[in-house]
């Protein structure tokens, strides 16, 4: 796991704090926007459940309680379009839309890792990625 995935699962698992890892990501020298969505979006794509439409309960809460206006274009078009689509959106995005989108995404990504991890993963699991210290 290389530092940027290390920051993220750390953020998902509130061992450092939203804002703090925000910035780290989007401060870090090596910060390339297209490599931190693929990541994300991966992520994500594996956080949730329901591999059918990639939409859950966690992913529909998510996006309901993203810490940005709701009238943010990143944030419309998740609440506006399915998963894949909204994904496919995202990334056409002005370059004055990344950082909104990355922490859009990050915080999707907290919230349906934490779902996952206190179903799924709540007796133990094999995710390397759960162990960051």
């Amino acid at each position: 796991m290389n530092l940027t995935e290390k920051t993220i699962n750390r953020i998902s698992q509130d061992k450092i704090v939203f804002s703090l890892g925000i910035k780290l990501l989007l401060e870090d020298e090596k910060y390339n926007f297209d490599e931190l969505f693929i990541t994300l979006r991966n992520y994500i794509f594996n956080s949730i459940p329901n591999k059918t439409d990639y939409n859950s309960e966690a992913y529909k809460n998510a996006i309901n309680t993203i810490p940005l206006k709701p009238t943010y274009t990143p944030i419309v078009i998740l609440k506006s379009y399915s998963t894949k689509i909204a994904f496919n959106k995202l990334v056409e995005l002005p370059k004055s839309e990344n950082k909104k989108t990355i922490t859009s995404l990050v915080w999707i990504f907290k919230i349906t890792d934490t779902e996952r991890r206190n179903t799924e993963c709540k007796n133990g699991c094999g995710h390397y990625w759960h162990n960051t210290d």
